[in-house]
C-alpha cells in the first residue's frame, strides 16, 4: 500500500492487539479512579490541602498545553513563513495539538472542586480583568480554531467538497488567529504564578515568567514535531506520505529551529537570574536542581541540536528532541510542585497520591488511543487521493 492509499478496515489491525488490550486495561483502571474522584471528591483522590491547592494535575495541565504547541509551531512555519516542505507534518502536528488541549480540558475538570461551574467565567461571572478569564477565553477559542483546522479531514471523509474547499481556504486565517491566541494563553498560564510570589522559589519565580512559559512552549512544540515525524514513520510507515530520506531532511531542519528556540530560552533564563542577582540561590539544594533543569535539559539540548544540524545527524536530533520534551515536563512540574510552597516544612509538603498518578496515566493513554484511532481511519498522514489538487 502506498502512502496515498485510503485506509481500509483490514489496515486497522486486529481488535485484540497487545496495544488495545494494554490500553483497555489502563483505561478501565483509570476510569474507575475518575469515578471515585467525582463520587467522593478531591480530598479522597488527591493529597491537596488548603495550603497546597495546585498539585500533579495542575502540573500536567501545564505540560499538556506546552507540548500541544506542535500545532501552532508547524502551521506557523508552513502557512505564514511559507515552509511548505513541512506540509506532510502539519496534520499530525495539529491533531497532536488538539489532543493536548483536549487532555488539558479533561484534567482541568478533574482538578476543579466544582467542575460543573466551568462555564461560569463566560455566562455567570465574567471577570474580564482576571488571568483565569483570559486563559479560559483563549483556550476555548483556540480549541475551536484547532477543531476548524481539522475539519477538512472530516469533510474529505464524508465527501463534502465545497465545505472542505471553504475550510482549506480559511487555513491562513485560522493559523494567524491561532498563533495570537497561543501566545496569549501560553504566557498567561505563566502569569498565574505572579499571583503567588511568596510561594515560588526565586529561581523559578520572575516577573518574566509569562515569557518563560511562551518560550518553553516553543521548545516543546518543535520537539514534539520531531518526535511525531519519527512515531508516524515507525508505526505507520507505509501510510505516511513521505520517504525516509525526506523525513530525515525535515528533521534536520527542525533541529536547526530547535537549536535556536532552546538557545533563546536558555539566554532568557540566564539574563533573568542575572537581572535579579539570584546567583547565590544556585548553591542551595533547590538551586542545584535548577541547574540540572537548565544545564541538562536546556543548554545541553541546544548544543546537541546545533551539532546534529551541523553534522546532519537526524538520529541525534530525535534523541535531543526527547530530551527537550523531558525538559519542558521537568520545568512545568518544578514550578508547580517542587518549587511551590517551598517554605513549608517537609512533613507538610505536598506529595501526589497514587490515584493522581493513575489519572495522569489514564489521560495519556486516552490521548494516545484516540490519536491512534484517528490516524488509522482518516487522511492524517497522507493527502487524500481525491483532494490532492486542493493542497
Amino acid at each position: 500500500m502506498n502512502g496515498h492509499a485510503p485506509v481500509t478496515p483490514a489496515d486497522r489491525g486486529p481488535l485484540l492487539s497487545p496495544f488495545n488490550v494494554a490500553a483497555g486495561l489502563l483505561l478501565a483502571i483509570g476510569g474507575l479512579v475518575v469515578l471515585l474522584r467525582f463520587y467522593f471528591g478531591l480530598a479522597f483522590a488527591t493529597n491537596l490541602t488548603h495550603a497546597t491547592t495546585w498539585g500533579l494535575w495542575t502540573g500536567f495541565k501545564l505540560v499538556f498545553v506546552a507540548l500541544a504547541a506542535s500545532g501552532y509551531a508547524l502551521t506557523t512555519a508552513v502557512y505564514i513563513f511559507g515552509m511548505h516542505e513541512y506540509h506532510p507534518l502539519v496534520r499530525p502536528a495539529v491533531l497532536s495539538g488538539f489532543m493536548g488541549y483536549s487532555l488539558f480540558i479533561l484534567i482541568l475538570i478533574f482538578d476543579l472542586g466544582r467542575a460543573y461551574r466551568l462555564p461560569y467565567p463566560f455566562i455567570i461571572q465574567p471577570g474580564v480583568t482576571s488571568a483565569l478569564f483570559e486563559i479560559a477565553l483563549c483556550v476555548g477559542l483556540y480549541y475551536t480554531t484547532q477543531f476548524l483546522e481539522l475539519t477538512p479531514v472530516g469533510f474529505e471523509w464524508v465527501k463534502w467538497r465545497r465545505w472542505r474547499k471553504a475550510a482549506v481556504a480559511a487555513t491562513v486565517g485560522f493559523t494567524i488567529f491561532g498563533l495570537m491566541l497561543s501566545m496569549l494563553h501560553q504566557a498567561t498560564l505563566g502569569a498565574l504564578f505572579l499571583t503567588v510570589p511568596e510561594k515560588v522559589y526565586p529561581l523559578w519565580y520572575s516577573p518574566y515568567v509569562p515569557l518563560h512559559f511562551f518560550m518553553s512552549s516553543c521548545v516543546g512544540g518543535i520537539a514534539m514535531c520531531v518526535m511525531l515525524g519519527l512515531a508516524c514513520k515507525k508505526i505507520w510507515g507505509e501510510r505516511f506520505a513521505i520517504s525516509d530520506e525526506k523525513l530525515d531532511e525535515l528533521t534536520i531542519g527542525l533541529g536547526k529551529a530547535g537549536a535556536i528556540a532552546t538557545l533563546v530560552y536558555f539566554l532568557v533564563k540566564v539574563v533573568d537570574v542575572a537581572l535579579h542577582n539570584y546567583w547565590h540561590y544556585l548553591a542551595s539544594p533547590l538551586g542545584l536542581w535548577y541547574l540540572v533543569e537548565i544545564l541538562g535539559f536546556v543548554l545541553l539540548p541546544t548544543l546537541l541540536y546545533a551539532y546534529g544540524y551541523r553534522e546532519r545527524r537526524p538520529g541525534l536530533i530525535r534523541f535531543t528532541a526527547g530530551m527537550a520534551i523531558l525538559g519542558v515536563i521537568l520545568n512545568r512540574l518544578n514550578i508547580s510542585i517542587v518549587a511551590f510552597n517551598y517554605k513549608l516544612p517537609l512533613a507538610e509538603r505536598y506529595f501526589p497520591s497514587w490515584m493522581e498518578y493513575v489519572v495522569v496515566i489514564f489521560l495519556i493513554t486516552l490521548g494516545v488511543t484516540i490519536y491512534r484511532g484517528v490516524v488509522k481511519r482518516f487522511a492524517i498522514l497522507y493527502d487524500h487521493p481525491d483532494y490532492e489538487a486542493h493542497h
